[in-house]
């Protein structure tokens, strides 16, 4: 059976993917140059993520949707367990969001392109100046019920385990002020572990819990560790025993 599944995923599957891949890039760059950029920015990458899911026919589970109200903007949390963490979170979250992403990933050819027109939020951490003009981007982005998603690990697990937090999205949750919303991400560690080379993907579930929001107290320093700290053990127990 995974022989099978090998030869799908090369005979039938990778042409199809690359083809989505180049025409969601298309069409969300002209779509944002042209047409309403909420819409465009958003929508397409979400039909992308779902076909990814579905044409490499992983299932997929998702719980707590209804903790979220779809009018108000977060800062969405979650663990990173691998590549196929954006495709669950963008294709199943149903909730209009940006990325906040290392400013080096604006320079992948075209999908960078794409990314920037999309207006999702690249951190550029090379001084407090520009530290501060990202916060002052994402006060312009994050309005309206558009949130942000960010990994506070900051890279993909090799292990499955969740590493160190790093603090840059709970700053802008404080700055701006905005709910917490933890994510606990299974799968995605087992569908394609951090390798180097090409690898086959390997069907497993992909599974998404989204928790209930974190409110912040107050403004500073302690807020900060404090809903950094909170996240982190909301979404570690619900990870696997194996995994904790």
């Amino acid at each position: 059976m995974r022989i099978l599944y090998n030869i799908y995923q090369v005979c039938i599957a990778a042409p199809l993917l690359i083809i989505i891949t180049l025409a969601t890039a298309i069409v969300t760059i002209v779509g944002c140059t042209v047409g309403n950029g909420r819409f465009w920015g958003y929508w397409p990458a979400v039909v992308w993520s779902w076909m990814f899911c579905r044409i490499l026919l992983l299932p997929v589970e998702v719980e707590g949707q209804d903790n979220i109200d779809p009018n108000t903007s977060y800062v969405f949390v979650a663990n990173h367990q691998g590549a196929f963490d954006i495709f669950l979170i963008f294709g199943f979250l149903n909730h209009q969001f940006r990325w906040m992403m290392k400013k080096s990933l604006e320079k992948i050819p075209f999908v960078g392109f794409a990314c920037k027109k999309a207006r999702h939020i690249f951190v550029d951490q090379s001084s407090p100046t520009t530290v501060y003009e990202t916060m002052q981007d994402a006060c312009k982005i994050l309005q309206g019920g558009i949130s942000v998603v960010v990994f506070p690990e900051g890279t993909r697990s090799k292990t499955g385990r969740m590493g160190k937090f790093h603090k840059g999205g709970f700053l802008l949750a404080d700055y701006l002020q905005l709910p917490i919303v933890p994510i606990t991400l299974d799968g995605p560690f087992y569908v394609l572990p951090k390798a180097k080379g090409i690898s086959f993907i390997r069907r497993r579930k992909l599974r998404m819990i989204i928790h209930q929001p974190i409110f912040p107290h107050e403004k500073g320093r302690n807020d900060i560790y404090d809903l950094m700290e909170r996240s982190r053990q909301i979404i570690h127990d619900d990870l696997p025993t194996h995994l904790q």
